[in-house]
């Protein structure tokens, strides 16, 4: 596992099946959140950077419920017994009882009641561990991404791939809504971050100056596609 500091605060732990896994770790006051949990073998890695981090793990915040982003999670848990957050929408297909969309059943990931709902106030979610969450949906209902204020970095799971630093978008057939997806990119041109971090990919800088180039391009390919 390849562990990167980001920022004073931020640090990316990624692997590599066919292509790269990333999962984040973020320091705060209270201790260290990890956003995501990626595939089963990433476990004793995540285990180990929080052991050499002389931080307490505080709890798990999750991009979205999809298998590579929650594989580790059993494991770290039977170390650190840490709440698990997601956004609401994305509960119910982790606990199975709605099929992700495009997927033929339901599948749970999770036992009912083991990933809480993160804390919001009408529509907006709260901030948590230092992070300020959005609802960003489209390759999942209930996808998440994670903005450290700080460092104006954002941590945004699957909302978009990247290569060599070009923002790409998110893998097609595991994608629920491509269309929104697209729609959900307008979070880089409201906070402008200076960088932007995937879980299959490199990190983007400055991604407001391609954003609007990626989304002409995304809605012509959706637009061929349709």
């Amino acid at each position: 596992m390849k562990i990167e500091a980001i920022s004073n605060r931020v640090w990316s732990l990624k692997t590599w099946i066919i292509i790269p896994v990333t999962v984040w770790a973020v320091a705060d006051e209270d201790g260290l959140t990890l956003i995501d949990a990626g595939i089963p073998a990433m476990a004793g890695g995540i285990l180990r950077f929080v052991e050499q981090s002389g931080l307490q793990l505080r709890r798990v915040v999750l991009t979205h419920g999809h298998s590579d982003h929650i594989g580790a999670l059993k494991r770290v848990l039977a170390v650190h017994r840490v709440p698990v957050y997601a956004h609401p929408d994305e509960i119910p297909y982790m606990e199975g009882r709605l099929p992700y969309p495009r997927r033929r059943k339901a599948v749970p990931v999770i036992a009912p009641g083991d990933v809480l709902p993160l804390e919001s106030e009408g529509d907006r979610l709260l901030p948590v561990g230092g992070l300020v969450p959005y609802h960003t949906p489209g390759h999942s209902p209930g996808h998440v991404a994670y903005y450290e204020p700080e460092a104006g970095v954002l941590l945004a799971g699957d909302l978009f791939t990247s290569k060599r630093g070009t923002i790409r978008r998110p893998m097609a057939m595991f994608t629920a809504d491509m269309a929104e997806a697209v729609r959900s990119s307008a979070i880089v041109d409201r906070l402008r971050p200076a960088r932007l971090e995937v879980c299959h990919g490199g990190p983007v800088l400055h991604p407001a100056e391609q954003i609007e180039a990626y989304r002409q391009q995304a809605w012509k390919r959706i637009g061929a596609n349709a």
